[in-house]
C-alpha cells in the first residue's frame, strides 16, 4: 500500500497539474471506486463536474483536492490506486475506474487494479480544509504542526508492540509496513518489543528514524515495490534500492551480514535482522 512518501509524491503532482483547472465531464466506470459516496456514482459525477481545485492537501496516506465550492475530493489509493494525468484521447488503462476531464486538455484518471482505493466528495471537518472523514487521523511527522514530544509521550503510554504503535493512524499517520520495518532496522529494535520499555530518548530516536527514512524515500519518488505505485506521470519511485529490511528475506543484513528473516505480523510480514534486532524473550 502506498505510504506517506508515495502519497506526497502524488499530491505534489496533482498540485502541479490540477490546481486552477476546471473539471468538466466526470465518468465513473466502476461504482466500487466511489462506494463511500453514499448518494451514488451519478451524484458524485454531477457534483464534481464544473468545480475547480484550489489546493491539494494530505494527511498521512490520505490526500484531497480542495474545491472552489467548499467541497473536498478525498483520494485514498488503497493497495493499488493510481492518480494519473493523461492527455484526452489517450487509450484507457486496463483498470481505469474514474475519469475527470480538465479544461487544459488533460484528464485526471483514477486507476485501481484491486479496487481497494476510493474517491469521495466530502465536507470540511472541525479543522480548516480537512475533510470530516479524516479529521480524526493523527498528524504525520512531516506536518509542520506535528509535535514530537507529544508523540513520544503517547507512544510510551501505549501498551502494545512497537510496530503496532507505529501503524496506529490515530497515534501517528502515514507510516505503513515498509517504513516501519526500515525505521525499526535503523533503530536496532525488534517489531515485537513493547512500547512500555521505551525511554524518552529511545522514543525520540525511533521517531527520528521514521522521519529520516520517509524523507529519504520522498527525495527519490517513494518506493515501487510491487510495480503498482507510480506518480501522476506513471513513473516509479526508486527507494526500493535503499531498503535494508523490508522484502529482503534471506539477504544479508547491511550492518552485520546475518540473513534477514521474515515473520508473520497482522496478516502481513515483518522483516528484521535476528542479530541487530533481538526478539524479546516473551511475546505475551
Amino acid at each position: 500500500m502506498p505510504e506517506l512518501p508515495e502519497v506526497e509524491v502524488v499530491r505534489r503532482g496533482l498540485s502541479d497539474h490540477a490546481v486552477g483547472r476546471g473539471i468538466g465531464a466526470v465518468e465513473v466506470l466502476h461504482p466500487r471506486s466511489v462506494r463511500r459516496h453514499v448518494p451514488g456514482p451519478a451524484d458524485f459525477a454531477g457534483r464534481l463536474s464544473g468545480q475547480t481545485p484550489t489546493a491539494v492537501r494530505r494527511r498521512g496516506k490520505y490526500m484531497w483536492l480542495v474545491l472552489d465550492s467548499g467541497d473536498m475530493l478525498l483520494v485514498h489509493l488503497g493497495m493499488s490506486g493510481q492518480m494519473l494525468v493523461q492527455p484526452q484521447g489517450k487509450p484507457d488503462e486496463k483498470h481505469l475506474r474514474v475519469r475527470m476531464s480538465l479544461d487544459d486538455g488533460n484528464e485526471l484518471r483514477f486507476v485501481d487494479q484491486r479496487t481497494f482505493g476510493h474517491l469521495l466528495l466530502d465536507q470540511r471537518g472541525e479543522r480548516a480544509e480537512v475533510p470530516s472523514s479524516v479529521d480524526h487521523i493523527a498528524l504525520d511527522p512531516l506536518d509542520a504542526e506535528f509535535v514530537p514530544d507529544a508523540f513520544v509521550r503517547a507512544l510510551r503510554a501505549k501498551r502494545t508492540e512497537v510496530k503496532r504503535a507505529l501503524l496506529d493512524q490515530s497515534l501517528i499517520s502515514g507510516v505503513g509496513n515498509i517504513y516501519a520495518d526500515e525505521a525499526l532496522w535503523r533503530a536496532r529494535r525488534h517489531w515485537a518489543r513493547s512500547t512500555r520499555g521505551l525511554t524518552s530518548a529511545q522514543g525520540s530516536e525511533l521517531l527520528g528514524h521514521v522521519t529520516d527514512v520517509m524523507t529519504e524515500a520522498l527525495e527519490v519518488g517513494g518506493t515501487t515495490f510491487d510495480g503498482l505505485y507510480v506518480n501522476v506521470n506513471g513513473e516509479s519511485g526508486y527507494f526500493e534500492r535503499g531498503l535494508n529490511a523490508y522484502g529482503r528475506r534471506d539477504r544479508p543484513c547491511g550492518r552485520c551480514g546475518t540473513l534477514i528473516v521474515r515473520e508473520a505480523f497482522m496478516n502481513r510480514s515483518s522483516f528484521s535482522c535476528p542479530v541487530c534486532q533481538r526478539a524479546p524473550r516473551s511475546r505475551g
